[in-house]
């Protein structure tokens, strides 16, 4: 019988992860499909009440959905309860367990090239869920202090808590400000949308410094405003789809039990673009 996965979430019209997911299930002979299943925000409960009942073996959750969906979990992984957010779910009989792949996914690129987090000072631009993923994957590395910027302070506040609460020093820095004290950082790391679709820069690149690491989780194009310009500048560039590759490689890896093939999945993501 052919198990049936989906990506959950509101949009979802661009979402890479059927074609990702289908070329691996392809490339390894399984007999397994992967689906887009656009859930509007309020009819979350009435639709993993539907995947429940045509016997869905597992998803991902996209936005506006994934603090939300840990109410409806009976089991969470660890990171799951620490980022407060879920991206992967097994289904097994109706029983629901959450993973955060986000984490780990964050990390994999910084680790592929044996880069050191310990002791550094990093800026984090953003305060939505990838901001919380990604301060508790610089919180795992035990970097010294985190600085968050974001248009909302009230929002950069709470991620400022969040990693204080990891044992993390933090504190908020304005939007307008933080290009300018770019270089006081190793990595300057984008978890906004500013970028998607090729507009914006989420703050000034004149001061990044060939020993900046600038990390971009955009994806859609390749090569945002952001990294176009860091790149002037001399910078180490960290791209967007290696987070996206990595995270739906351990989401692969949870439910099917076996290594994601990376070739695979690397050619079909990057021919996407």
């Amino acid at each position: 019988m052919t198990r049936t996965y989906a990506i959950i979430g509101d949009p979802i019209d661009h979402s890479l992860s059927p074609a990702l997911h289908n070329a691996s299930f392809a490339f390894l002979g399984l007999d397994c499909t992967y689906i887009a299943y656009r859930v509007p925000k309020g009819e979350l409960d009435a639709s993993i009440a539907d995947l429940k009942k045509i016997g869905i073996a597992g998803f991902n959750v996209t936005i506006p959905h994934k603090v939300d969906m840990m109410k409806l979990l009976d089991e969470t992984d660890e990171q799951c309860k620490i980022v407060g957010a879920t991206n992967t779910v097994v289904n097994t009989d109706g029983r629901l367990k959450g993973y955060n792949t986000d984490v780990e996914g964050f990390l994999d690129p910084i680790r592929k090239r044996n880069i050191d987090c310990k002791g550094t000072d990093v800026l984090v631009i953003g305060a939505g869920g990838a901001a919380r993923a990604i301060v508790a994957g610089f919180a795992k590395e035990k970097v010294r202090k985190i600085t968050i910027t974001n248009r909302t302070q009230e929002n950069a506040e709470k991620i400022v808590k969040f990693a204080k609460q990891l044992g993390v020093e933090s504190e908020y820095v304005d939007l307008a400000q933080a290009g300018d004290i770019a270089p006081s950082f190793k990595f300057v790391v984008n978890a906004t949308s500013v970028g998607l679709k090729g507009s914006g820069l989420p703050i000034s690149t004149k001061n990044i410094t060939k020993d900046s690491i600038v990390y971009d989780i955009v994806y859609m194009p390749v090569e945002t405003q952001l990294i176009e310009q860091s790149k002037e500048h001399g910078a180490t560039i960290i791209y967007g789809w290696e987070m996206l590759l990595a995270q739906a490689m351990k989401s692969f890896e949870i439910w099917i039990g076996r290594p994601a093939p990376y070739e695979a999945m690397k050619l079909t993501l990057l021919g996407r673009f």
